[in-house]
């Protein structure tokens, strides 16, 4: 199968799968990244780590895609706005080389969360309790812009981030979205769209 036929079918699925798509591909992320992190520090080949690295980005990107059209009908432009900054996080946090990269990738994957949560209390189709918990996990990763303070609040900024993160993409893995009331906003959406652009 081609990759086009692939993304295709994969951008006509339905939202509920796609909700679930991105609870498993983050469930993978967070397990490679915590097996490389807390259990195989430094006893990894570089081949090994390179390739821990790259399915941890790849996750990421699908998740930030998936993201991108499951919450374009809530807003288009702050879903495009989310999937940006997450964009950004990521290539900040791959050049690891410059100073305090990594520490201003995360926190521009704060912006990203809190954008998300948003996005999440603005939509018909999750419970908006979600919505508070992803701002609460974009809250705790803004802390990484100053390092003093993560520094401070460190194991527990990251614990919360990640337990927060955890239980939201828990619930879209289990649950998904209501596929009935993400229908009816989306047609909302395109409605006014349509009427805003004739």
């Amino acid at each position: 199968m081609s990759a086009a036929i692939m993304i295709k079918r994969i951008a006509e699925a339905s939202p509920r799968f796609k909700a679930r798509m991105a609870g498993v591909l983050f469930l993978l992320l967070v397990l490679t990244a915590a097996f490389t992190e807390f259990f195989a520090r430094g006893k990894l080949s570089f081949a090994a780590d390179l390739t821990a690295g790259i399915i941890e980005v790849s996750c990421m990107i699908a998740v930030t895609l998936l993201f991108y059209g499951i919450f374009k009908p809530v807003n288009r432009r702050l879903s495009l706005l989310a999937a940006s900054c997450n964009f950004v996080a990521l290539a900040l946090e791959l050049l690891q080389f410059l100073p305090h990269g990594v520490n201003i990738g995360l926190g521009f994957h704060g912006f990203y969360w809190i954008l998300i949560g948003y996005l999440i209390f603005r939509s018909t189709f999750l419970p908006r309790i979600l919505g508070a918990l992803m701002a609460i996990a974009g809250l705790c990763w803004l802390t990484f812009l100053s390092p003093p303070l993560a520094s401070s609040l460190s194991p527990y900024n990251l614990a919360c981030a990640l337990l927060v993160e955890g239980l939201v993409m828990l619930w879209l893995l289990v649950m998904g979205v209501n596929v009935q009331r993400w229908t009816e906003q989306s047609g909302t959406a395109a409605a006014s769209v349509s009427t805003s652009s004739g």
